[in-house]
C-alpha cells in the first residue's frame, strides 16, 4: 500500500529531528567520529543483509557508482559537518539553525536546476519558516560555549552537501528505490567515518551499554527512518517541499529534547514552533487551481455528438472515401448474394 504524502511528510520530520537525539545520547559516551563509524558499520551490516534477504537485483555499475557520490555528500557530508562543528564548540542550536538555511537555497535552485516551480506563497512560507527557526535556537546561540571561528563554516558545509545531494538524486540517469540507494550510503559512509576514526585514534568503542543503545537509536530511527523517508519525500513532494519540512526539525527536537531530557522549551521557542507551522504550510500545502471552478460548478460545454455503437445494417448504402466542396459522397450499394 503507498505511504501517503502526509504520513511521508510527518515520518520525515520526526525521525529526523530523532538524529539530534541520538547525537546527544552518543557524544555523551564516546567521541563523534566513533559514533559516526560504528553507526554506519552497524547500519550498513543491518540493511546490507535486509537487501540480501529480499533477493534485491543487483544494481547497475553507473547506478551504484551515482549513489555513492550521494550517499557520500548526504550522510558523509551532512553529518560529519553537523556532529564536527558542534564536537568542536558550536552551539547545536546555532549547527540547526545554519542548515535550516537549506530550503532556502533549494528554492533559490529548484527552478534554475530542476525546473521546479517556486510560487511567492512558497517563498514567503520558506521566508516565515527561517524566522520561526530563528526564534527556537536564539536563546541556545546566545548562551553557547566558544568556538573557533572556522568551525562556523561546517553547518553551512553540511547544508550544502545535503543540498548537493538532493539536487543529484533528482537528476540521476538510473535511480534506485530506498531500499537499494540506503544499504550502499551507510556502506559508503561507513568507509569514510572509519578512516576518519582510525586516523584520529578513536576507533575502539567504549564498553558501556549507553553507546550502543546511542548506536541502535541512531541506525534505527535517524538512518533508516530519516533517510528512508527522507528520500522517499524527494519522490514524491520535490525538492522544495522536501527541504520546507526541515524548518520542522529544530522545534521537533525540542519536543524529543523534553520527553527524553527534561529541558522545557521556553515561550520564545514555542512561539517559534507555530511560526515555523504556519511558515511550512505556506510552502509545501498544493495550491489546487481549479477550486474555484469546483464551487461555481462546472462550465457549460456544447454536447459531444452521440458517440453510441449502431451495429451497421448491411442494407444501408455506406459512403466512403472523401468528399470534396460542393461533391456528393459516393454511395456505395451492398450486394446481397442469393442463396
Amino acid at each position: 500500500m503507498p505511504i501517503s504524502a502526509a504520513v511521508t511528510a510527518i515520518g520525515l520530520v520526526v525521525m529526523w529531528s530523532s538524529g539530534f537525539i541520538g547525537a546527544e545520547l552518543g557524544t555523551r559516551e564516546a567521541a563523534a567520529d566513533t559514533l559516526l563509524m560504528w553507526r554506519f558499520l552497524a547500519a550498513a551490516a543491518v540493511l546490507g543483509g535486509v537487501w540480501a534477504l529480499l533477493g534485491r537485483r543487483r544494481p547497475r555499475p553507473r547506478a551504484i557508482a551515482e549513489q555513492a557520490v550521494i550517499g557520500a555528500l548526504s550522510q558523509g557530508g551532512y553529518l560529519g559537518g553537523i556532529v564536527w562543528s558542534v564536537g568542536l564548540g558550536v552551539p547545536s542550536g546555532t549547527a540547526a539553525l545554519i542548515a535550516a538555511l537549506q530550503p532556502l537555497a533549494a528554492g533559490a535552485l529548484a527552478g534554475r536546476l530542476l525546473g521546479e516551480t517556486v510560487s511567492p506563497r512558497q517563498w514567503a512560507g520558506l521566508a516565515i519558516g527561517l524566522g520561526g527557526v530563528a526564534l527556537v535556537v536564539q536563546g541556545d546561540v546566545s548562551a553557547g560555549p566558544a568556538a573557533p571561528a572556522w568551525a562556523y563554516g561546517l553547518p553551512f558545509a553540511a547544508m550544502a552537501a545535503l543540498l548537493a545531494a538532493s539536487f543529484l538524486e533528482r537528476r540521476v540517469r538510473a535511480p534506485l528505490e530506498p531500499v537499494d540507494a540506503i544499504p550502499l550510503h551507510c556502506l559508503v559512509s561507513a568507509v569514510l567515518f572509519t578512516g576518519v576514526a582510525v586516523a584520529g585514534g578513536h576507533a575502539a568503542p567504549p564498553a558501556g551499554g549507553g553507546f550502543w543503545a546511542a548506536v541502535a537509536w541512531t541506525v534505527l530511527l535517524s538512518t533508516v527512518g530519516g533517510y528512508g523517508f527522507y528520500w522517499l519525500s524527494l519522490r514524491r513532494n520535490g525538492v522544495t517541499r522536501t527541504s520546507a519540512l526541515i524548518y520542522l526539525t529544530p522545534p521537533t527536537t525540542l519536543v524529543w529534547a523534553y520527553a527524553m531530557f527534561g529541558d522545557a522549551p521556553g515561550w520564545t521557542a514555542l512561539a517559534g514552533m507555530a511560526v515555523c507551522v504556519i511558515g511550512v504550510t505556506a510552502a509545501t500545502v498544493r495550491h489546487r487551481p481549479d477550486a474555484r471552478r469546483a464551487r461555481t460548478g462546472p462550465r457549460l460545454a456544447d454536447p459531444e455528438p452521440d458517440r453510441t455503437w449502431r451495429t451497421p445494417n448491411p442494407a444501408e448504402p455506406r459512403r466512403t472515401g472523401p468528399t470534396a466542396r460542393g461533391q456528393r459522397p459516393t454511395e456505395v450499394t451492398p450486394q446481397v448474394k442469393e442463396p
